[in-house]
Order: C-alpha cells, then structure tokens, then sequence
C-alpha cells in the first residue's frame, strides 16, 4: 500500500509540474524609461516652482527611480514611493483611491493596509493595457499638482 501510495503522489507531482510549466511574460518599466518619467516629474514640478520628492517603481513595486528637488521637505521622499505604490497596487490614481475610501464604507479600510498612502499624486504608468509601473510625487501644494506633474511627465514619455 506504501509503495501505490508513493507511485500516486510521484505521478501526482509530475502532472502539477506539467500543469505549471509555461511561464507569464510581463511587461516591465525599464529604468531608461523610469529615469526618464523622474526627471520629466522634476522639471514639470519645478517649472510651477514647487519642490517636490518623485519616486517610480515598477511592475512589482520595486522602486527604479527616485529624485528629490534640493528644497524639498524630507517627508516627501515616503510619501512620493507610497503614492506610487497605491496607484500600482491598486492599477489606479491614488486620488481616486482615496475618493472611493471617502465615499464608499466598503473601501474605507484600505488606509489600514501598510504601504498605501490615499493622497493624490500617484498615477500608473501604462504600455496598452497593461500597468508596468507608477508613479508618486509628494511636496506641491495640493495632491491634485502632484498629480499634473506626474501627468505632464507620463504624457512627454509617450511622445519620446
């Protein structure tokens, strides 16, 4: 009986190996493309003259980029990466996300899950329909700004 029941499990284990051979290809932000939208993000912040901290992480939120403005406050730094990991986690704006917990009893516990942050400024980043990344800005006057920002800079990243 000990040696069926051991040919049983052994078949058993191939035919799950066989089931889960195939790989998933992903799409991934790539760190020219994370350097890009970071730098982008400054230059769209600074030109308003706000000072600002941006952090891009990709599809596994894995932060890729991060840059702080030289007057920046040192809070901006968690905040930007936590924007950026709401926007990727949940594959929306991070403004939305705190919108829906404001208004929606069902949601209002996502502000309990560690790593998310429910302020504006936290966008995904998109290849088609697939998230391959985001990103979080933190330090303008109003998370509706950093979210321009962070707009202007994904937008001038799909005209290069």
């Amino acid at each position: 009986m000990k040696k069926v029941m051991m040919a049983v499990i052994g078949v058993a284990g191939m035919v799950g190996v066989s089931a889960h051979a195939q790989s998933v290809a992903q799409n991934s932000l790539s760190l020219t493309q994370a350097n890009a939208l970071a730098s982008a993000a400054v230059q769209a912040c600074l030109a308003k003259n706000y000072q600002v901290s941006v952090t891009v992480v990709d599809r596994a939120g894995v932060v890729k980029a991060v840059q702080r403005t030289d007057n920046a406050g040192p809070h901006t730094l968690k905040a930007s990466e936590m924007k950026a990991f709401t926007a990727l986690s949940t594959k929306n704006a991070s403004g939305k996300v705190m919108e829906s917990a404001q208004s929606n009893a069902g949601a209002q516990n996502l502000r309990d899950i560690p790593g998310l942050l429910l302020l504006a400024g936290g966008l995904p980043v998109k290849e088609g329909d697939d998230v391959i990344g985001a990103i979080g800005i933190g330090g303008a006057p109003g998370g509706h700004l950093d979210e321009a920002c962070a707009q202007q800079a994904i937008d001038s990243l799909k005209k290069s």
